[in-house]
């Protein structure tokens, strides 16, 4: 059997969850012994938690790395295709031309790792970045709007860019502080 390969599948936003369970029953109802021996083996919605700000505390949210795509491995032929492009939710394969596309392998590492690391990396756990425009909820400067100029997250921190007096001034404020737009 040829070698089982990932392809992303463009579905309706917010049907990703849906058509994840979807290509899992197909593959459930697929014969074969082991997965490996299954033409359609894995399916896979991307995701990693971030860290968000609501109501002045720290909350853990899981978003979508990718919405709108769920990213399928199989071994690619007119059966799979078909039964894939038949499943309600799905829009069409990601295609450079007539045939869908696999994925990369470094594109692939890269979209796992993530999976697999994405709690434990700072970088992508910071809600704000730089050039975002925030509001300011405590301190002194509640109420301004400033723009963020660098990033802290080994702190926790912000410095922000806010106009006092019609002067630019920097001030470094703590996540918890700052509400972004």
């Amino acid at each position: 059997m040829a070698d089982a390969k990932w392809y992303a599948v463009q579905s309706y936003s917010g049907h990703e969850n849906k058509v994840q369970r979807l290509i899992e029953r197909k593959i459930e109802e697929e014969e074969g012994e082991t997965p490996e021996e299954k033409e359609i083996q894995a399916v896979l919605v991307p995701t990693q938690e971030v860290l968000e700000i609501k109501d002045g505390k720290r909350v853990t949210v899981t978003k979508r790395l990718y919405p709108g795509y769920v990213l399928v491995k199989m071994v690619l032929n007119e059966r799979t295709q078909h039964a894939i492009n038949t499943i309600q939710g799905i829009i069409k394969f990601v295609a450079s031309g007539p045939e869908p596309q696999p994925l990369r392998e470094e594109e692939m590492n890269k979209i796992l790792g993530i999976e697999v690391e994405g709690a434990e990396d700072d970088e992508e756990d910071v809600p704000f970045h730089v050039g975002q425009v925030v509001e300011i909820t405590a301190g002194p400067f509640t109420e301004f709007s400033g723009t963020v100029q660098d990033v802290f997250p080994d702190k926790g921190k912000v410095k922000v860019e806010v106009s006092l007096f019609g002067r630019p001034t920097s001030v470094e404020l703590d996540f918890t502080q700052l509400e972004g737009f």
